[in-house]
């Protein structure tokens, strides 16, 4: 197992973040993820808002995943509460404890935000049921298919 580390991701991480979102996005569309480019500038944007956590993991130093945390608000969930939008390691170094470091920070920046809830949107099933059953392991339940209306 290599040695895992994280740190929280700033602005000037927008290269790093992006270049993963883009691998994400491009795995789940089947290749078609928006340009790399339009990526960047939307992580440019993201990074610089104070209710959202970005986090980098690294096994020996080198940058193998990436993890986004927002805060939302709701009745049902008694006020305020953390959404994972976007999590992903990289193909090679899966399965070596690397999410589930993700989901520790997770869970440690929700205790000291007072969040009660943590929730993450799984893709598609049943294409990606390994990513179902890697959160159901991790402590998440399911709780029903999320739905967009895009504009």
């Amino acid at each position: 197992m290599p040695s895992i580390s994280t740190r929280r991701a700033n602005a000037t991480d927008a290269e790093t973040v992006a270049r993963f979102i883009h691998a994400l996005l491009d795995e789940l569309s089947g290749g078609k993820a928006p340009t790399p480019d339009v990526i960047r500038k939307s992580a440019e944007t993201v990074l610089a808002d104070a209710g959202v956590v970005a986090v980098i993991a690294s096994a020996d130093d080198e940058p193998v995943g990436i993890m986004v945390l927002n805060e939302c608000t709701a009745i049902y969930a008694g006020g305020k509460f953390g959404v994972i939008s976007e999590l992903y390691v990289r193909p090679d170094m899966r399965s070596k404890g690397i999410a589930p470091h993700l989901l520790e920070v997770a869970s440690r920046e929700s205790h000291a935000r007072g969040w009660k809830r943590l929730e993450v949107g799984a893709p598609g099933q049943p294409k990606w049921k390994r990513t179902l059953d890697f959160y159901l392991r991790n402590g998440f339940e399911e709780v029903g298919p999320r739905l967009r209306r895009m504009f």
